[in-house]
């Protein structure tokens, strides 16, 4: 199971404000660059803000908005015409350039473990390159869980929002991000597995 489930059902409630998007005249482009700006924009205030825990809140509530923006952009491409190869590279560079600013603000918070944060923000990149390696191995770009772009949202999205209220951060919470790079890990694997499969002879994206 992954959030990335959800995709077509979110992207149906979106469809009206995509349409009037697209005869304002704003781009697929445009939104996918504003969306990555934003990440870094929220980042750099969470963090440099430490020790206003308050504006970790921030993080859950852009993480929600940039989930919208992402399927905007790509609804934009697909069902306007919008679609680029200069689209692509901005649509996969900054969705990693985005998890990464909203990961490392973490760092700040001396309960969490520095080299747990690292290795999540380190992690995520590789998973998205496992999926970027599809098409060049003949595959479908792979989007398989259970801890995609997604998912990985969700989980930071919670971790802001413990962070932001003020609750206790026990030493337990350690084997929480451990438990995501693990997560991450059998992702990696899964979208491995499933693009190598994927190319044999008779089979189905």
């Amino acid at each position: 199971m992954s959030v990335y489930a959800l995709k077509p059902k979110f992207q149906n409630l979106l469809r009206p404000l995509v349409r009037r998007l697209a005869q304002a005249g704003v781009t697929a482009n445009q939104v996918t660059v504003f969306a990555a700006l934003g990440s870094i924009a929220v980042g750099l205030v969470a963090g440099f803000a430490f020790p206003n825990d308050r504006l970790f809140l921030l993080l859950p509530a852009w993480l929600f908005l940039r989930m919208a923006l992402n399927a905007i952009d790509g609804m934009l491409a697909r069902e306007f015409g919008q679609k680029s190869a200069l689209g692509a590279y901005y649509n996969e560079l900054g969705d990693v350039v985005s998890d990464i600013a909203l990961v490392l603000p973490f760092l700040v918070i001396p309960a969490f473990n520095p080299a747990d944060i690292w290795a999540f923000a380190l992690i995520a990149v590789v998973v998205e390159c496992a999926g970027l390696i599809g098409p060049l191995a003949g595959a479908t770009r792979r989007y398989d869980g259970p801890l995609g772009k997604s998912d990985r949202a969700v989980a930071v999205g919670a971790f802001g929002l413990w962070v932001g209220l003020g609750l206790p951060v026990a030493t337990w919470a350690d084997w929480l991000w451990r438990a995501l790079v693990l997560l991450s890990l059998i992702t990696i694997v899964k979208r491995v597995r499933n693009g190598v499969a994927e190319t044999r002879p008779g089979a189905r994206p």
